[in-house]
């Protein structure tokens, strides 16, 4: 028996988890900021209604980025530590990863999409372990073209009727980062794959496609490494 529990903090809100060898025991989604004074309320809520206790527990998996850097902080710094003081072994994933393997759409090319909130899109093209990229909407079109595709993430209306406009046949698929499918993604290497990786990797690392963006004193915005 294989008991994961998996965090979200990474685009917007929260998300947690508790899966038994694929099977969800409980989860919650919450929308709203000051996740780091919610999240580990939150994962003792998720463990409470799983009927799980925390030392139970075989894995942890964490969404490690690209999105907010104060979410990806957030929610790796909680699933480092909850793993560092269980004694288990700690799945990272990029959230783009996440996101296409929620895709119900398999007969176009999966694309994942998140709005970086400064103009552009952090987004990743196909299955797998694809690396994400920031993009704008006329650049992905030119990497688009030709190719029918379906765009998987939240708020992605803009971006999808600006590919249209461009000439991509697209489609949107509106979907949150489910922790469910975090928690999934763990379970296919296993626990002994994770642990051996943090043995010889480290712990997961935040994913960030640029430095944090800070508003100054005067209210304009700049971005610092």
């Amino acid at each position: 028996m294989t008991l994961v529990l998996a965090l979200d903090c990474a685009i917007s809100g929260l998300g947690v988890a508790v899966v038994r060898d694929g099977t969800c025991l409980a989860s919650l989604r919450e929308e709203g900021r000051d996740q780091a004074a919610r999240l580990l309320p939150a994962v003792a809520s998720v463990l409470r209604d799983a009927g799980v206790g925390r030392h139970e527990l075989s894995l942890i998996a964490v969404t490690t980025g690209p999105g907010s850097f104060t979410g990806v902080r957030v929610g790796l710094a909680a699933a480092r530590g909850l793993a560092v003081g269980l004694g288990v072994p700690l799945a990272g994933f990029s959230t783009t990863s996440v996101l296409v393997s929620q895709a119900a759409t398999r007969d176009r090319l999966v694309v994942a999409a998140i709005d970086s909130r400064l103009g552009d899109w952090f987004c990743a093209i196909g299955a797998g372990a694809a690396a994400p990229f920031a993009t704008t909407a006329a650049e992905l079109a030119d990497r688009l073209r030709d190719r029918a595709c379906v765009i998987v993430g939240a708020g992605i209306g803009p971006l999808v009727a600006q590919l249209a406009v461009a000439g991509v046949d697209a489609e949107a698929e509106v979907a949150f980062v489910d922790p469910v499918a975090v928690a999934r993604l763990g379970l296919v290497q296993g626990v002994d794959a994770w642990r051996a990786r943090n043995e010889s990797e480290g712990l997961p690392r935040p994913l960030y496609l640029r430095g944090v963006s800070i508003t100054l004193p005067d209210g304009a915005r700049r971005t610092v490494d």
